[in-house]
């Protein structure tokens, strides 16, 4: 199981790759669950770390049904460097369009960078706006070629993963994607005391950004104790 962090910043992002990340999950806060940010604040990031023992994710967006836009966001984020590319699939009411949307972010990833991987995500909160249930997401990602699935939570209201889905309702959508070849990433407000369930579940990664920021604040800075208290509970 690996761990992904969030940093928004070099300088968070040094931290955390220092901290024992092993994943650095470049996005941008203050544009949603899986906010876009900035090309030069990716490459910068990229270029600068890439001598750490670290992967790098770039997300790209919680995303309308627009399969154009998303392809490009996907074709330059790969371009930039990222291993894993993340597409939040928020506007998708139907499995039809997440395959569509999905195969879109899918090729724009391949173009750029046959070894990226695309990651196509859901959100464990559908019910409370509508949105697509992980079920059908799972079957959509696998059709487009995805490399792997992630749920994640858009509400930043302070609920979390498992205030969303239950404990079996996460093991189905897990089950599912494994069952489709899929690797598997699960995140939400994720705290410390849940890294014990998680591990029961067993996702291939892992991701938080609020537990490893000062007062679990995910809009405030990454704090390199919070951080190594993660690690540690994390087993590492």
């Amino acid at each position: 199981m690996k761990l992904l962090v969030s940093p928004v910043d070099l300088r968070e992002a040094l931290l955390v790759a220092r901290g024992g990340a092993d994943i650095l999950d470049l996005k941008n806060v203050n544009e949603g669950s899986l906010g876009a940010n900035f090309p030069w604040v990716l490459a910068g990031i990229v270029r600068r770390l890439r001598r750490y023992p670290v992967e790098f994710s770039a997300a790209i967006g919680d995303l309308d049904f627009k399969p154009g836009t998303a392809a490009l966001a996907a074709y330059a984020a790969a371009s930039i460097g990222a291993d894993y590319v993340k597409a939040g699939l928020y506007g998708v009411r139907t499995e039809a369009r997440a395959f569509e949307l999905a195969s879109a972010v899918v090729k724009g990833v391949r173009s750029a960078a046959p070894r990226a991987l695309p990651v196509i995500a859901g959100y464990a909160d559908w019910r409370r706006f509508g949105g697509l249930a992980p079920w059908p997401l799972v079957r959509a990602a696998k059709r487009a070629g995805a490399a792997a699935v992630m749920l994640d939570t858009a509400l930043k209201d302070g609920r979390s993963l498992f205030d969303n889905m239950t404990r079996p309702e996460l093991a189905r959508f897990l089950r599912l994607a494994r069952a489709a070849g899929l690797k598997t990433a699960l995140a939400g407000s994720v705290g410390v005391r849940m890294l014990p369930v998680l591990r029961g579940l067993g996702p291939d990664i892992v991701g938080l950004r609020g537990a490893v920021c000062f007062g679990s604040d995910r809009s405030r800075s990454v704090s390199a104790a919070r951080l190594a208290s993660v690690r540690e509970a994390f087993g590492g």
